[in-house]
């Protein structure tokens, strides 16, 4: 497993969750899709799907992880944000071989990449602020 193969499925995680979370469409099917259409070279393949799996089943418990850090109703939280905070949840909670300085950095990356202009700063502030309740 090289870093990178795992930096560029996270991307492409991000990009199927986000996906999901807007259609609603079956886990599977985008799983398939994102297998057929995206460039999947240098691509973690099963910790793609183990991302975007893992996610979906868990995302209501993933939301309480980090929820309660939110500056504003879960509902009104930006797709984006709430993709990469799901994604790193997931890490955090259910991936124990990844270092949370790890997650963290990939999270900011993501947020760089997809979300607002300064989205990263707040997923770094909810992310710390999670890590700090899962270390207790």
């Amino acid at each position: 497993m090289k870093p990178s193969e795992r930096r560029k499925a996270r991307r492409l995680a991000t990009q199927a969750i986000y996906q999901w979370q807007m259609t609603k469409d079956n886990v599977a099917d985008i799983a398939q899709q994102f297998a057929l259409e995206q460039e999947t070279k240098g691509v973690d393949m099963d910790y793609f799907r183990d991302l975007l799996f893992g996610v979906s089943v868990h995302a209501a418990d993933l939301d309480g992880v980090f929820s309660s850090y939110l500056s504003r109703p879960l509902a009104e939280l930006d797709m984006v944000d709430k993709a990469v905070l799901r994604l790193a949840c997931y890490e955090l909670t259910r991936r124990e071989d990844v270092p949370y300085r790890v997650v963290i950095n990939e999270a900011i990356e993501l947020a760089k990449a997809f979300a607002a202009e300064d989205s990263h700063k707040f997923v770094n502030g909810v992310l710390d602020k999670v890590v700090k309740q899962l270390k207790k």
